[in-house]
């Protein structure tokens, strides 16, 4: 018999008082904490126990009879099951009067701090929530449809909140401590998470949780929500298809990921895909992809793989198309070259307020390879290497929109030339203090149609004919 089943067997028989007292008096140094806060005790509360002391006993006495190390490497529908009905013994046991909705509610907080991430798991659930924001212990903010609001949900202390982060930052083999006390990581779902905790953060460990869900958006759902047109799907999916080298530019939180995660399932199938990420968030939809991660230093501070050199290494992975999740440094020099040199097709994020900010950020970032080219030097290579910028913003309100879609042109004399093709016009604010206005075809027939019908790509006549497209 396993050591796990022993365990479950024995806490199942664990009924006795003398097992009740030792659960409870290792409630204050357990690594149990208490998850939200609850006003008042519970109505049926044996011996005046509040909701939050029942769950720090059984939890006690969970972790008392189970080796949660081996718990954590055995996670699974069955294990979690057969934890279930061993909480369900030990509610019944501490406080049998428990009406049912209390019951539910207790053994699932109980599980939720053996097998997930304690307190967070009741915003995880939720789907409307976008934004998890954590200032300490005791402050959790959460942007649900655009609007920040503040939640009733509470960790203990510091050390609760920190135990959270560890288990987080844990699973994908990385660490957060006093040496290093920032990183970036992900949930199991590809939600990013980003942790920085004391002596930086001064008020307690802070952590952000920017949500993907498990389901990432699809076309279908970004036009629903008025990102975009019709129209202006139909263009960007031609040029992907057609391999044009895209990036999206915009600011944080305005959607770049999402878009281009969006963008990515109309690569052909039949492709070789090489994502490169810091954190792997990217959901791509083909078959043939592989998935790049760069890697923080070491305690002793070697060890680290850039971005720059994962770039650097796909270029002998025979890829047909690289795809960096966000351009932030000097990775962007071996970004352009990869794309003029035979990996058409490329996609990028970076940050920008506008598409003639991103050329200038693209600028910014080549110097930071350490490589003194000239000015024209420089915008040569941006100008050959980029065919289109799709620039994003999230507006007044929440609304997250495509803002504008620009054609690369070339060069004349030291400047880049653009021109744009499909722009969105904000109009005012309504009622709601949300943004409303209009998408408009501003009559400009982009130069590389020529190479989309050269691909095989026909597109309507009339798409780039000068009109609204649509209100909102």
């Amino acid at each position: 018999m396993s050591r796990l089943q022993r365990g479950l067997n024995n806490l199942g028989g664990s009924t006795s008082p003398g097992a009740t007292q030792a659960g409870q008096t290792r409630i204050g140094g357990n690594s149990m904490a208490g998850s939200r806060t609850i006003s008042g005790s519970l109505s049926g509360a044996k011996d005046g126990k509040s909701f939050d002391e029942l769950k720090r006993i059984i939890h006690s006495k969970l972790v008392d009879k189970l080796d949660l190390s081996r718990v954590s490497d055995l996670q699974g529908d069955t294990l979690r099951r057969e934890i279930r009905l061993v909480v369900e013994r030990l509610c019944d046991t501490e406080n049998p009067l428990l009406n049912r909705m209390e019951r539910e509610r207790l053994i699932d907080e109980v599980l939720d701090e053996t097998f997930g991430f304690g307190p967070l798991e009741l915003l995880l659930k939720d789907p409307t929530i976008s934004d998890i924001l954590v200032n300490g212990p005791f402050k959790i903010y959460v942007e649900r449809r655009g609007k920040l609001e503040k939640t009733e949900v509470k960790f203990r202390d510091n050390d609760h909140l920190m135990q959270i982060i560890d288990r987080i930052v844990s699973k994908i083999g990385r660490r957060v401590d006093e040496t290093s006390p920032m990183v970036d990581a992900r949930l199991p779902d590809g939600s990013r998470v980003n942790a920085i905790i004391p002596p930086l953060a001064l008020d307690g460990a802070s952590l952000s949780i920017r949500r993907f869900g498990s389901n990432p958006l699809r076309l279908e759902d970004l036009l629903n929500f008025k990102a975009f047109t019709p129209e202006m799907a139909m263009l960007m999916e031609a040029a992907i298809k057609a391999r044009l080298n895209i990036v999206i530019s915009g600011g944080t939180g305005c959607g770049k990921t999402t878009l281009l995660n969006t963008l990515s399932s109309f690569i052909p199938h039949d492709e070789r895909v090489v994502t490169i990420e810091d954190a792997a968030e990217l959901q791509l939809q083909q078959d043939h992809v592989v998935r790049l991660e760069t890697r923080p230093p070491n305690i002793e501070g070697k060890g680290a793989v850039l971005t720059r050199d994962l770039v650097k290494n796909a270029l002998r992975m025979r890829p047909e198309r690289i795809i960096i999740g966000e351009c932030r440094g000097p990775e962007t020099l071996d970004m352009l070259q990869a794309m003029n040199t035979g990996h058409a097709g490329s996609m990028t994020t970076l940050h920008a307020n506008t598409p003639r900010d991103a050329q200038a950020r693209l600028e910014t970032m080549i110097m930071m390879a350490g490589m003194e080219l000239p000015i024209k030097a420089m915008r040569q290579q941006i100008s050959s290497a980029v065919d289109m910028i799709i620039q994003a913003n999230r507006l007044q309100g929440g609304p997250r929109k495509v803002t504008s879609i620009m054609e690369v042109m070339g060069m004349e004399q030291d400047v880049i030339i653009m021109q744009e093709v499909f722009r969105y016009k904000q109009m005012g604010i309504d009622q709601n203090g949300r943004c409303h206005g209009q998408f408009e075809a501003t009559g400009v027939r982009p130069t590389f149609v020529a190479k989309l019908e050269a691909a095989g790509i026909k597109l309507p006549s009339n798409l780039f004919q000068e009109r609204v497209l649509m209100r909102d």
